[in-house]
């Protein structure tokens, strides 16, 4: 089997999935738009800048901060390993703040 071209990406979805049974996971790798920034000299990863948009139920009755929490403690090895995750932008919402964004879009 070949090896991934994007194994940082791909344990990311399969972490997420696996903890949170999602019903929409969206991630976005924008590390070609940081590559330039001091802190990503020498740094050889082409997967350290993520965006993720993460609908689960497990997120229900929990504050933005602690659902964070939830993918940061998920991807703990990810982002404490050498050439990792350097920075991770998250929009985390239930299914039902999902469908109001939805419809709130629909509407303008």
């Amino acid at each position: 089997m070949a090896q991934s071209m994007t194994p940082m990406e791909d344990a990311m979805r399969a972490k997420i999935t696996e903890a949170l049974k999602p019903t929409t996971l969206d991630i976005y790798n924008d590390s070609h738009l940081h590559s330039h920034h001091k802190a990503m000299q020498g740094v050889t990863s082409k997967e350290t800048h993520f965006r993720a948009i993460i609908t689960s139920e497990a997120f229900k009755g929990k504050m933005q901060p602690a659902r964070h929490r939830m993918v940061y403690s998920l991807l703990k090895d990810e982002m404490a390993q050498e050439g990792g995750i350097h920075a991770l932008q998250l929009r985390t919402r239930t299914p039902e703040e999902e469908e109001k964004q939805k419809q709130k879009e629909a509407q303008e």
